[in-house]
């Protein structure tokens, strides 16, 4: 999640910054509930069913946060927010 919000700062643009919170969010988020998987499925045993919520958690965070980084890509690039090319002045 650190290097999401470094990526926030030091990138040039948009696009880029938000590629860069886009990977560490779904990654960070689903890492944290893999780890909440893994230590409930060791200490509570006896409930397999939150271990199934847990991971169809993580499956639903892989496929939305992708699917709403691109939908704000798309959007942002259809406003007419230019990428930003090598040489060009940092926004």
């Amino acid at each position: 999640m650190f290097v999401g919000a470094v990526g926030l700062l030091r990138f040039p643009d948009f696009y880029t910054r938000l590629h860069a919170t886009g990977k560490c969010d779904t990654l960070g988020e689903a890492l944290i509930i893999a780890g909440l998987l893994i230590y409930h499925l060791f200490h509570y045993p006896q409930t397999p069913l939150v271990c199934v919520k847990l991971l169809f958690l993580i499956i639903f965070i892989f496929i939305t946060n992708p699917t709403a980084t691109y939908a704000l890509m798309r959007s942002a690039y259809k406003t007419g927010v230019k990428p930003w090319k090598l040489g060009d002045e940092r926004q």
